[in-house]
């Protein structure tokens, strides 16, 4: 899969993990290693996944020494066995491997991780016409990364930010006194290049978000019934033009069966806030 992330927008991400990580330098490595010492470098995994984020690795060793080559030996969105599997190369400095490999293993294994969860997931819905999407449920300062993985592993963008859509939650429903004014507050203030969707935890939500227009209706911590029910419902009164997602404490177990329901959408915050990381080491040969 090729990388839809750009070096100007990842460039400032790395940097400061590498502000983070080094500090005023990387003691031990300045005091045991040879100046002018030169290594080569193996990147293994040693659990199974979707390997992502080797732009972004490349990119740590890069910043840390710029005669330190990388030689990607898996393609981006490819899924590994875990036996060890080499997934690159590194070159150069032994000096700049070793102060560059934590941030770089940090990213890939957390990046890795996330595609793997987002894989496992539209796995699980395989055959229904569901989506699985992402939430803002992000590592702060890295949520571009993360979206970005999961769409390496299959899945879907919702919002990146609060001015990428109309979310209209129950907090805000309370606030605005309703469904019915809260919509019609959003038609008269939002642009109205923006969809607008609201949250209903119940059916006679659904009619109400219905009525007044909504564009897509958030089915929250429903039964798979009801949410067929709802489905239906905004079939039958949204002529097809009105999207149902379905969210609230999603998982492996119970995904396929939202899918089932006939929802378009499904968000799972522990794409981003729950995956594990995948299990890749660096083996350093000097």
């Amino acid at each position: 899969m090729q990388s839809i992330l750009t070096d100007l927008q990842i460039e400032p991400i790395v940097r400061a993990a590498l502000a983070e990580d080094i500090g005023v330098g990387d003691i031990t490595t300045l005091s045991v290693v040879p100046e002018n010492k030169q290594a080569t470098a193996q990147m293994l995994a040693k659990s199974a996944g979707v390997v992502c984020g080797l732009q972004v690795a490349q990119m740590a060793f890069a910043l840390v020494d710029e005669r330190i080559q990388f030689e990607a030996k898996a393609q981006e969105g490819a899924k590994v066995a875990g036996i060890r599997e080499v997934i690159a190369t590194i070159f150069g400095p032994a000096r700049g491997i070793l102060t560059g490999e934590r941030v770089a293993l940090n990213f890939l294994q957390r990046m890795s991780g996330v595609a793997t969860l987002a894989a496992q997931f539209v796995e699980a819905i395989a055959g229904t016409d569901a989506r699985i999407i992402d939430t803002r449920k992000t590592t702060p300062g890295l949520r571009m990364l993360e979206k970005y993985a999961v769409r390496v592993g299959g899945g879907h963008n919702h919002r990146f930010g609060l001015a990428d859509g109309v979310l209209i939650k129950d907090n805000h429903i309370a606030a605005a006194g309703g469904i019915g004014k809260a919509i019609e507050a959003a038609r008269a203030n939002a642009p109205h290049t923006l969809r607008i969707e609201v949250e209903a935890k119940e059916l006679a939500q659904v009619d109400e978000a219905l009525v007044a227009g909504a564009d897509i209706i958030l089915l929250d911590n429903m039964s798979p019934e009801t949410m067929r029910q709802a489905v239906q419902k905004v079939r039958t009164t949204g002529q097809g033009r009105v999207l149902t997602e379905a969210s609230g404490g999603i998982n492996l177990r119970t995904v396929a069966a939202a899918a089932t329901t006939g929802v378009d959408l499904i968000s799972v915050g522990a794409l981003t806030h729950s995956a594990p990381a995948l299990d890749i080491s660096l083996d350093i040969a000097l």
